[in-house]
């Protein structure tokens, strides 16, 4: 099956209004916990980011530098 952004979101959705049960792709998944909801929707980001590359996020890196005499 492959994940868009619609799964994700219906997820969040899901999560944010405290509903346990999702239709995804056609089927309605019922999860116990929200728990479940939130590695579900975190398993599904993942997945998403692997289909296309580009959409991977740089971490933004800063350099900090001190010159001086040490005193």
């Amino acid at each position: 099956m492959a994940v868009s952004q619609t799964d994700i979101d219906n997820l969040n959705q899901a999560i944010a209004t405290g509903a346990r049960s999702v239709t995804l792709g056609g089927q309605t998944i019922t999860y116990n916990t929200t728990q479940n909801l939130i590695a579900a929707r975190n398993d599904l980001q993942a997945q998403l980011d692997a289909q296309s590359p580009e959409r991977k996020r740089r971490r933004r890196q800063t350099l900090l530098y001190q010159s001086g005499r040490g005193y």
